[in-house]
């Protein structure tokens, strides 16, 4: 059975209940395996049986469900932008607020300020400023506040009710009661004859005003998603038939050459093959300097070119270039669901009906128990129950802090490819590191020559250089790199495992180890105490002999990066064990551990016995692996967190849960921090949403009035929820600013 993910942009969510209701209604496809609904992205992610079930009923199956829902084609890269949606909500407010406040003014205003009070029974009247409340209010829910009852009334009667139904429910219960005050006051108490008209009319404006900064909120959590996508180039110039010509980047086919002019931006992958140039690619690494580019160097789309011109050959276009991968990496983690929210979904699944019941019950109590006048104590509290409940802060608690979180970390360099790894990273005990290539630069370079007496540096190394231009050994390619110039070796002869002679420019070269020299006939006793320390510092060292004496002692190593002794520092300071996982000898690798302050080391490990290696590093607690090669991948698949370092293979990187897009360990320490600060952002916003629909639920109800004679208002129960909402979304805006670990 084929199975296929489908991306939908569902409209109309607006609390945890609306994404648990979009939910069941997606998962009871047949067919759908798995369904993540996203709140602060109003997008659904489901993963189904391709050949059972098809995308327009998943789209069909939200709509039905009162959620109107589209298929996002999938590979499609957008900047996801309220910029409408926040000025469609402020323009509702501001109509809302302009009817509202004379409603409010009439009716405060004649409660609190005498003067107010006998200019109105002077002029218009009591009942004639009902009337004018009346007309204002009924503007206000059949036009600002008329989605409330367009999106609650229909779910209500489902059965389903969700944040809209008790907004719905609270205004239409205080509008109804303040229309009998006002034309039948009759059917009332004389006692209950009072109207409730700006109870409506200011929960509508500050609901709608508590929207419309989520709306602009939630914009800004998506800004790190609009400035990858903005450096997108829309046009490249490309060189066809000797003349250059410019087209659209979708037109653009691999092979194609395109020159590329100083200060601009490069349209799409590809490989340098004429001029040189300094490429910024802060933008994708996160690394402030300039990298040098030269033919054969390869270039990434969206990097900024520098002073010299290029021309590129395009190997990557449209959805396959790294910056569409970044993007949707991003994409992917902002819309992922982690574990902590299971608990959210639990509760809200009976929240809302929860809350209806509560109010009934408060109602009811409060007409047989209350005082007089009782049926207008029971509508005020049964009114702030409905109002106040509302979970919006819950369902947006920690998606926002996702959005954030994830986008923040893309913009230092580092890729959450997997949602859940957010919160797994964030508790891990120990960090094991793969050596070549992650540790170490993952090249060997010569370190130092040390001279016998009577030859130079330059032509000992050319000479070597030409005896090892036969051999495919990494120490090889070293020596021949620190040649300024090479000669042609000829009559060579290689002794496995040992070295390698040759003749060259008429001499008898041989290069290789002690023992070899020891079988030449060669003496390098001489040299010896240099080798040992050499050796005790993790390098490896040969010998060179010409025409049968001893020239030199050549001493390679793979340097260690210059950052890593300041990461790992910065990993132990996180409370962090460090380990390294390499093929090494023992000697060389803890070596290098004590060079830089690593904690474990486990050494001589064969490329299938890195799984092993973790699993007895687990014994103390969740492992997080780092590594950049194809052998590393099961290591990077097995680890509770497998991190990849982003300029190591493809395979390494598809197996892994974090990318780092620099090549040094800084990213891991990044990494760990946006994954612990966007953790605490996390519980920080559940816990302000739980204790405040715990906290005000009772005392909305009336819990305080027995004791202080105070009984909460509607009015003020809707800022409260409006306020609760933006709080939330403005702690996960502190994220951003997150710097570099």
């Amino acid at each position: 059975m084929k199975h296929a993910t489908a991306n939908l942009s569902v409209q109309g969510l607006n609390c945890a209940s609306c994404v648990g209701r979009v939910e069941r209604a997606l998962a009871a496809v047949p067919g759908v395996d798995e369904v993540a609904v996203n709140l602060a992205t109003e997008t659904a992610r489901v993963r189904y049986a391709s050949d059972a079930v098809n995308v327009e009923a998943l789209a069909s199956a939200s709509t039905e469900a009162g959620y109107p829902a589209e298929v996002v084609e999938d590979g499609t890269v957008s900047a996801p932008d309220s910029t409408d949606e926040t000025r469609n909500a402020f323009r509702r407010m501001w109509i809302a607020l302009a009817l509202g406040l004379p409603v409010f003014l009439l009716e405060m205003g004649a409660h609190t300020i005498p003067a107010i009070h006998r200019a109105i029974a002077g002029s218009i009247g009591m009942q004639g400023s009902w009337l004018i409340q009346f007309t204002l209010t009924a503007l206000i829910l059949l036009g600002p506040g008329r989605v409330f009852f367009r999106l609650g009334v229909p779910a209500l009667l489902k059965g389903a009710p969700e944040m809209n139904s008790l907004v719905a429910l609270g205004t239409a219960a205080a509008f109804s009661y303040s229309t009998v005050a006002t034309f039948a006051p009759q059917l009332l108490p004389a006692a209950s004859r009072t109207v409730y008209f700006e109870a409506a009319a200011v929960i509508v404006v500050l609901i709608l005003l508590g929207r419309a900064l989520e709306a602009g909120a939630k914009g800004r959590t998506g800004a790190a998603i609009r400035a990858l996508v903005g450096l997108q180039v829309r046009q490249a110039r490309v060189l066809r038939n000797g003349a250059t010509t410019d087209i659209e980047i979708d037109d653009l086919m691999v092979g194609d050459v395109v020159v590329l002019r100083p200060g601009e931006r490069v349209p799409v992958d590809g490989e340098v093959i004429e001029g040189t140039s300094y490429l910024d690619e802060a933008m994708i690494t996160g690394e402030p300097i300039p990298v040098e580019k030269s033919v054969g160097s390869t270039v990434t789309g969206g990097t900024v070119n520098g002073s010299g011109a290029l021309q590129v050959r395009v190997t990557r276009v449209g959805a396959d270039t790294t910056l569409s991968q970044i993007i949707r990496m991003v994409q992917d983690a902002q819309g992922a669901k982690l574990p902590i929210q299971s608990l959210v979904d639990r509760v809200t699944m009976y929240f809302v009906p929860v809350v209806m019941a509560v109010a009934a019950l408060t109602v009811l109590i409060w007409l047989l128990f209350g005082p007089e006048p009782t049926l207008t104590y029971a509508l005020v509290a049964g009114v702030s129950v409905l109002i106040i409940a509302c979970p919006c802060a819950m369902g947006l608690a920690t998606p926002t802090s996702i959005m954030v979180g994830t986008g923040r970390a893309a913009e230092l360099g580092v890729l959450f490819r997997k949602g859940d790894a957010l919160q797994q990273l964030s508790g891990i005990d120990t960090v094991a590191l793969d050596k070549t290539g992650t540790i170490t630069e993952g090249r060997p370079e010569v370190t130092e020559v040390i001279l016998a007496e009577g030859f130079a540096r330059e032509t000992v190394l050319s000479l070597a250089a030409a005896v090892e231009g036969a051999s495919e050994h990494p120490i090889a390619s070293a020596i021949i790199r620190a040649a300024k110039n090479v000669f042609t070796a000829s009559e060579v002869e290689v002794v496995t495992g040992q070295g390698i002679r040759a003749q060259v420019e008429g001499r008898h070269v041989a290069v290789g180890s002690g023992r070899f020299m020891a079988e030449t006939g060669v003496e390098v006793q001489a040299l010896s105490e240099a080798e040992e320390a050499h050796m005790g510092r993790g390098e490896t060292t040969i010998f060179v002999a010409v025409d049968g004496a001893l020239a030199a002692m050549i001493a390679v190593a793979d340097a260690v990066k210059p950052s890593s002794k300041q990461a790992i520092e910065a990993l132990h300071a996180r409370g962090l064990r460090v380990a390294m996982i390499t093929g090494d000898k023992r000697a060389t690798a803890e070596a290098i551990a004590a060079q830089i302050g690593i904690d474990d080391v486990i050494a001589e490990v064969m490329p299938d016995g890195k799984v092993n290696a973790l699993n007895e590093l687990r014994g103390e607690g969740a492992v997080a692996f780092v590594g950049d090669g194809i052998n590393d991948a099961p290591a990077l698949a097995q680890a509770d967190v497998g991190i990849a370092i982003g300029t190591g293979t493809d395979v390494a990187i598809e197996s892994a849960d974090v990318v780092l897009m620099s090549g040094d360990l800084t990213g891991v320490v990044t990494a760990i921090d946006a994954s612990r600060h966007t953790m605490r952002n996390i519980r920080q916003n559940l816990g302000w949403a739980f204790v405040y629909n715990t906290a005000l639920i009772p005392v909305a109800a009336g819990l305080l009035y027995p004791f202080t004679g105070m009984l909460l208002s509607p009015a003020f129960a809707a800022g409260a929820m409006a306020l609760s909402s933006v709080s939330v979304i403005g702690n996960a805006l502190r994220l951003r600013g997150m710097e570099r670990g």
